[in-house]
């Protein structure tokens, strides 16, 4: 099949003979070997102008035998079916909901077990298409309140995006403080963890879980309890239909698809072809991770992409450092060959200019149509890079595993470079997920990955979920399940979980984080309560009231195993404090950036590599911990503080607004929700006079629309753009 690919690639025409051939071919195989003769297809969609039009009636029959009706309606063009059943074949894989959509064979497949009741989980390609299918599910309005659980705020922010043609029939909740509206229907667009915080649903009709996989408890993802919570959670109080998607799975737990009336449903169907170059095999021994090898492996990687420079590239790096490092030693590759910048003017440029640095790195990036995506960006930054990529605006694109969770994009060619994700080797799961990025429906028939690393062995992966098969188990969803349920209950876990005092134990569990962290915090204040009040009563604390607040939470709460370098106990509370004090993300990275000069003058490194260091960590703290961790530890330590303040009769003191303020940047309540929406908060701030502070977070984009308040002279055309994009 390569060589008759290669035949294909390398023809100017195909001759009426070698066309009929080759259709005679493709039927013959689709009959005998579906994934061969898909890819023979493909690669013929791929090269449509080579084919003979004498023949292209007989291929479009073959689309329309192998189900790519994604595909046929464009070859069809102003040639309809000539036969009756073509056309009702054609009318039956036509959304009822949604206009001018096709369903492949397979999607179909789904909906019909959708369609009859059925809950259904399936593991397909990343070019399958099944997020189609919830959009299908929204548009028939069949359910009255949804939720959908994402594992990044990116993903949602897309969704959301994609959904907001739906606001008239549903309120689309983004945020904990957000209430479902009683007179239409409601989308719960949530992570896990929003999941857990949130206790007023209404009845939940239906439930998707994106990139399911995260419920097992082997894959070493410490966010795999909330996920369980989550989802035992809804099923135990709605017991909604639902719909679970990921890809290259093999199983799941036993016996959960039979308890739940779910289907599991595996396919390799792609309507793409993915070729892999193996890169490492022409170059055996030159590639090394020290030393001359690491810095050929790297020319080696520049070489390729600048000669892929007319196709869009993602390269996959195993770390925020890595990603930039590698970025930035290609831009400078770049100029050394006299390649020119381009003639693009990003509006993100001004942005980073007057809010972040003139010397930031990603300014050169975009010069030369490099982007980056890693955990470490903010969100409105990362959402204009992927719209700058997804637009043909940049060609490169320099990511982290946040190309296999955390964003919906794809790209004619993949680099595998990095081996290892974080400190540990990709296993085939991600590297097979990596792949999938190669290629996109409807845009590249064909897409190529390019290894610079042996493939790691491929292995069956078992899915397991730890709420419903209890072994392995963590504490933290052990504790939510109902007595009834529990399989286990003579094993030493829960034995010791039951030992915990029961108003204690409701107390953990509403919390919904680590149990016997939580128990010795509960221990700790009791001790320390009468003694030293004056720790812990405070709305805005002082460093010693902070520094014992949240040397709990780090003391206790972070997950076993955790890793937590380059941030430290002591510095986190530091850092905290000035954040608090100062307000200023800008202030954080001057802070940052003097404190690495002084300690880099010994090492020569230039002032714009430590400015880049300074904007990276201050972007990685505020994400990882000012916007999630320390806003969680310090809601759950108020509800222990509060539960030992009633216990003994004292007045309970309250961390909500601190927390609050530290989550949300220090934006004003109502407004919060803009950043949700990847509005930057400089252009919040610009608008915050003009918007009423009692008018409710959910009025206040219609509120900005009416009084034109993106109009304002005091922003720039990149904050105009961030919040038009959610006026439309």
């Amino acid at each position: 099949m390569d060589e008759i690919i290669e035949e294909i690639e390398q023809a100017d025409m195909l001759s009426f003979d070698r066309s009929f051939q080759l259709a005679q071919l493709c039927s013959s195989l689709l009959k005998t070997d579906e994934v061969n003769g898909r890819r023979l297809l493909i690669n013929v969609l791929n090269n449509w102008n080579k084919i003979s039009p004498d023949c292209s009636e007989i291929w479009i029959d073959l689309i329309d035998a192998s189900g790519f009706y994604p595909y046929l309606l464009p070859k069809l063009s102003n040639k309809p079916f000539k036969n009756i059943s073509g056309e009702l074949r054609l009318g039956l894989h036509q959304s009822a909901n949604l206009r001018s959509k096709f369903f492949h064979d397979e999607q179909l497949e789904l909906l019909k077990y959708l369609n009859a009741g059925r809950n259904v989980i399936v593991s397909a390609p990343t070019s399958f298409g099944k997020s189609l299918l919830i959009e299908e599910i929204v548009a028939s309005k069949q359910f009255k309140n949804l939720v959908i659980i994402q594992p990044t705020l990116a993903l949602l922010d897309e969704t959301r995006r994609k959904l907001l043609k739906y606001s008239d029939d549903y309120k689309l909740i983004v945020r904990t403080s957000q209430e479902p509206d009683p007179n239409k229907g409601n989308i719960f667009l949530f992570t896990a963890e929003r999941v857990n915080e949130y206790h007023i649903f209404p009845q939940i009709d239906f439930l998707v879980i994106d990139e399911f996989y995260k419920l097992s408890g082997n894959r070493d993802d410490e966010r795999s309890s909330s996920l369980n919570t989550a989802f035992y959670y809804l099923l135990k109080n709605n017991n909604p239909r639902f719909y679970l998607l990921g890809p290259n799975i093999d199983s799941i737990s036993e016996g959960f698809a039979e308890k739940y009336n779910a289907v599991f449903y595996k396919s390799h169907y792609s309507l793409v072809d993915s070729r892999t170059i193996k890169v490492y095999e022409q170059y055996v021994g030159q590639f090394g991770d020290r030393g001359t090898k690491k810095l050929f492996k790297e020319n080696t990687l520049f070489e390729l992409l600048l000669s892929l420079r007319n196709e869009q590239t993602i390269i996959y790096c195993s770390s925020p450092q890595r990603v930039r490092f590698l970025a930035k030693a290609f831009s400078y590759f770049l100029n050394t060959r006299g390649q020119p910048m381009t003639s693009t003017v990003f509006p993100l440029s001004e942005w980073i200019k007057r809010n972040v640095s003139k010397d930031w790195c990603l300014l050169n990036f975009l010069d030369y149509e490099i982007g980056i995506h890693d955990g470490a960006l903010q969100k409105h930054i990362t959402t204009t890079i992927i719209d700058y990529f997804n637009q043909g605006k940049l060609k490169y694109l320099f990511c982290t595993s946040t190309i296999i969770e955390g964003v919906n994009t794809s790209a004619k060619n993949i680099v595998f470079f990095d081996k290892q994700r974080g400190g540990n080797p990709i296993d085939f799961f991600d590297y097979a997920n990596i792949k999938g990025r190669a290629g996109r429906m409807m845009e590249h028939f064909v897409g190529r990955i390019f290894n610079f690393n042996p493939a790691p062995e491929n292995t069956p992966i078992i899915i397991d979920i730890p709420f419903f098969q209890q072994d392995p188990i963590r504490s933290e969803v052990l504790i939510q399940i109902d007595r009834e349920e529990i399989k286990f209950s003579q094993s030493e876990q829960y034995q010791t979980i039951e030992s915990i005092p029961l108003a204690e134990r409701e107390i953990i569990k509403r919390n919904s984080i680590n149990v016997f962290g939580q128990k010795s915090i509960i221990d700790t204040i009791r001790r320390d309560i009468e003694r030293d009040f004056f720790l812990i009563d405070w709305v805005m604390p002082d460093y010693r009231q902070l520094e014992y607040i949240l040397g709990l939470g780090w003391d206790f709460l972070l997950v076993p195993g955790e890793t937590t370098s380059p941030m430290t106990k002591k510095k986190l509370i530091n850092r905290t404090f000035n954040y608090g004090l100062n307000r200023s993300i800008a202030g954080l990275i001057q802070e940052s950036y003097l404190y690495n000069r002084g300690l880099a003058s010994k090492e020569s490194k230039a002032d714009n590599e430590i400015m880049d260091e300074a904007i990276q960590e201050v972007f990685q703290m505020m994400k990882h911990w000012f916007e999630y961790k320390v806003p969680k530890w310090l809601s759950v330590i108020n509800e222990i503080v509060k539960f030992i303040c009633l216990e003994k009769g004292i007045r309970a003191p309250n961390y909500s607004f601190y927390a609050n303020l530290i989550e949300n940047d220090f934006l004003r309540p109502n407004l919060s929700i803009l950043a949700e929406y990847g509005i930057p908060s400089s252009a919040i701030r610009k608008m915050e006079p003009n918007i009423p502070a009692d008018l409710a977070e959910d009025f206040v984009l219609s509120y900005i629309k009416q009084q034109r308040l993106f109009d304002l002279p005091s922003l720039i055309d990149y904050e105009k753009q961030k919040i038009q994009e959610n006026l439309n």
